[in-house]
């Protein structure tokens, strides 16, 4: 039997998909082929959980030719964690006997397991769980747990960059900019900057994470009295990410993929919630999230179209004290 499961496009989701992972691996055993093809597959190899591991590009014409390796694989079953059209389409065409997925965007005529969509409020993991059920399987846990990679030439280049900005033995809190959905999901500037404060004076050493893209707010922190901050922006990749969380004592982050990620891998985790809600998406595992009841929120905007109550009314001192609470207990 050869098993493909096609990730969501999101890295916080492909985390999140790790739990139906392992239960298909403990369901189906070791003879079975278990694949996983995804934009963020990559982040999923050496964990066990799929080989292959199939990075599944976002163009178009990147997906056609990635589709054929896949339908070489002949798979069995496909089970299909997005909601959209095209990810069943793919099934169709990998020519997989068993389609299995929501019935979302009139795709219901490609699936051959039709699964209706929940009617309440169901987190993702969850949601991602009960399409077990037309394979007979249960899952043995709903906390995503991940290992950083066991490579030494990405843990002394992790070790080097926390090196270079540790003062006085303090704990490292990273503070992630940023986030591929908007900046509707990110702490404002100022607020990122009053953050970093509170945290050196209550003896943290706050140091600044993101992608290159995030340099402009980066700037912008900085220029709200927080030039001293450590700042490690740009200065990581995607291999390297998983390692350099892990030798964090803590993060701090909107709810974005690095959120997930880094509680997958037990770095304990405050993540600020502010158009999203938690319910379907806070990460699982030693989290704490902090967020504000407005009445506009949940709300679908990618940039706050008013001035953004959800976030600037939280207060850095509750996110600090979160922070503190996580330092002196266990990863698990």
């Amino acid at each position: 039997m050869t098993i493909v499961v096609r990730l969501p496009n999101w890295l916080g989701d492909t985390v999140m998909a790790v739990p139906v992972l392992r239960a298909l691996r403990a369901g189906v055993g070791a003879e079975a082929r278990l694949a996983v093809a995804g934009p963020w597959a990559s982040v999923l190899a050496g964990q066990d959980l799929g080989n292959p591991c199939i990075t599944y590009p976002r163009s178009w014409t990147g997906r056609l030719r990635m589709a054929d390796t896949v339908a070489r694989l002949g798979p069995s079953v496909a089970l299909i964690l997005p909601h959209s059209f095209e990810s069943a389409l793919s099934a169709w065409y990998w020519r997989a006997r068993r389609r299995i997925g929501y019935d979302y965007d009139a795709r219901g005529w490609l699936l051959t397991d039709r699964v209706p969509p929940a009617t309440r409020v169901v987190h993702q993991i969850d949601e991602y769980l009960e399409l077990l059920a037309p394979l007979g399987m249960s899952p043995a846990e709903r906390i995503p747990r991940l290992r950083p990679p066991a490579d030494p030439v990405l843990e002394a280049q992790a070790a080097a960059l926390l090196d270079e900005v540790r003062t006085r033995g303090a704990p490292v809190v990273g503070v992630h900019l940023g986030a591929t959905f908007g900046p509707s999901k990110v702490l404002p500037p100022d607020r990122i900057a009053a953050l970093c404060r509170e945290l050196r004076q209550r003896g943290a050493t706050p140091v600044l994470l993101g992608s290159p893209t995030d340099r402009d707010l980066e700037a912008r922190v900085r220029a709200h009295a927080a030039a001293d901050t450590a700042s490690l922006v740009g200065g990581d990749s995607i291999d390297l990410l998983p390692v350099l969380l892990t030798g964090l004592a803590a993060l701090v982050s909107g709810d974005t993929g690095v959120a997930h990620l880094a509680a997958a891998l037990g770095t304990p985790t405050v993540v600020v919630f502010g158009p999203t809600d938690p319910a379907r998406s806070a990460p699982r595992g030693r989290v704490s999230t902090v967020g504000l009841a407005v009445a506009c929120a949940p709300c679908p905007y990618r940039t706050c179209p008013i001035d953004h109550p959800c976030m600037r009314g939280i207060s850095v001192s509750e996110v600090a004290d979160r922070v503190l609470a996580h330092l002196d207990g266990p990863r698990w």
